[in-house]
């Protein structure tokens, strides 16, 4: 077709629509020049658009969540060289917009009373020390900066070494010894055992404001309770990702005299791909009830994600699946993001590159004063434009 034909056909045009077009070649070259693209070219842009501001709808909540103390210093009794806090959250986390919490989540970092099986890509970073908790909990603290140690007694477990109680807590001695960060006292899980130690755990570690890991309604959780109240310890409450069922034991934990300034509940954190997505529901459900008033809920969080550890994609030998010096941490440190974005408080860790990452996530996401709550254009000092950017 002739150009100036097309031209005069097409005019100023914007747009060409062709019905009822069959074409059959084995190669075909289609060039088309019009006063379409020379519109386009010479057409002047529009004015940028004045700045916005967006308002995000606020609401104001009827409570806070409880917060906890976690160790005591000479000051308070203890011989901890620090005491952390966790809690007191009026608005859900990181809803800048609406409040801000000024206490940031603590991360634990884990120990084991026993070698446990772990990838040999993990054994390198803790070496002959994971032979002896107290050596274990140096490096931890020396090495890897932990503010926070989780001691778990794993061996008392009367399928694994049946380690006694007295045993367990002379080992609880020496790690008290070792070193003079916060401490978690965890048992094995055994109903049984569990109570036994973890009470006699609270008389070893008087004064210390320990905290005690776990109790559930499988087992005689009034007696750790009660041993909890007496020494003025924390205690975590364990129920998996059932909030109803979390209220009714945090309720009667406080009917034998715990308060909630010392407790912590765990709705159980499953891995990546291994239930997260119901441990998200069930962390959120309970911090939304927790901030309209529901006393039972409105208490701190603990996410323990070094459970993504059993996720055979953390360490198994696949290499479509990448290499396992990368998979596991990332796959420990996607479940505890999931879990720090849901609400959780305390998290205890194993891997010290998913603790490295947890921590910068933690500092670039948390602020010390409140922020407005207007999203203007270039306002660089935004906190939402940081998120972008970090």
């Amino acid at each position: 077709m002739d150009v100036e034909k097309l031209r005069k056909l097409l005019g100023d045009a914007d747009e060409i629509e062709i019905e009822d077009f069959e074409l059959e070649s084995e190669k075909i070259e289609f060039i088309l020049r019009s006063q379409i693209a020379a519109n386009a070219v010479s057409r002047k842009p529009k004015a940028p658009l004045p700045g916005f501001r967006f308002t995000p709808p606020v609401d104001k909540y009827d409570s806070k969540i409880s917060e906890v103390t976690l160790g005591a210093t000479k000051a308070g009794g203890g011989t901890r060289d620090r005491e952390l806090r966790i809690g007191g959250a009026n608005a859900p986390p990181f809803y800048y917009f609406e409040n801000y919490c000024t206490n940031n989540p603590v991360i634990s970092h884990d120990i084991f009373d026993m070698p446990i099986s772990l990838p040999g890509h993990v054994k390198k970073y803790f070496g002959d020390a994971m032979e002896d908790p107290a050596d274990w909990a140096k490096l931890r603290v020396k090495k890897f900066n932990a503010e926070m140690i989780t001691l778990h007694l794993v061996s008392t477990d009367p399928n694994v070494k049946d380690t006694s109680v007295n045993e367990a807590c002379k080992t609880i001695e020496d790690v008290l010894q070792a070193v003079k960060v916060p401490l978690i006292i965890g048992g094995s899980g055994n109903p049984k055992k569990d109570p036994e130690l973890l009470s006699k755990a609270a008389e070893v570690c008087s004064g210390e404001k320990v905290i005690l890991s776990t109790v559930d309604p499988d087992m005689d959780y009034k007696m750790v309770a009660k041993a909890a109240a007496e020494y003025n310890h924390s205690l975590i409450s364990l129920i998996s990702m059932n909030p109803d069922e979390m209220r009714r034991l945090n309720k009667n934990l406080m009917k034998t005299g715990m308060k909630p300034e010392n407790m912590i509940m765990d709705l159980f954190t499953g891995g990546v791909g291994y239930g997260i997505e119901y441990t998200i529901s069930a962390m959120e459900r309970c911090r939304l009830a927790g901030l309209k008033g529901d006393k039972y809920l409105a208490l701190p969080m603990a996410s323990a994600t070094s459970n993504a550890w059993s996720a055979r994609e953390a360490w198994s030998h696949d290499d479509k699946l990448g290499p396992r010096e990368w998979r596991g941490p990332l796959w420990e440190s996607t479940t505890a993001a999931m879990a720090l974005l849901s609400g959780a408080d305390l998290f205890m860790m194993l891997h010290p590159t998913s603790i490295k990452i947890i921590e910068s996530l933690i500092e670039s996401l948390s602020v010390s004063k409140p922020v407005d709550s207007g999203l203007e254009e270039n306002n660089t000092n935004n906190t939402y434009t940081q998120w972008i950017n970090v």
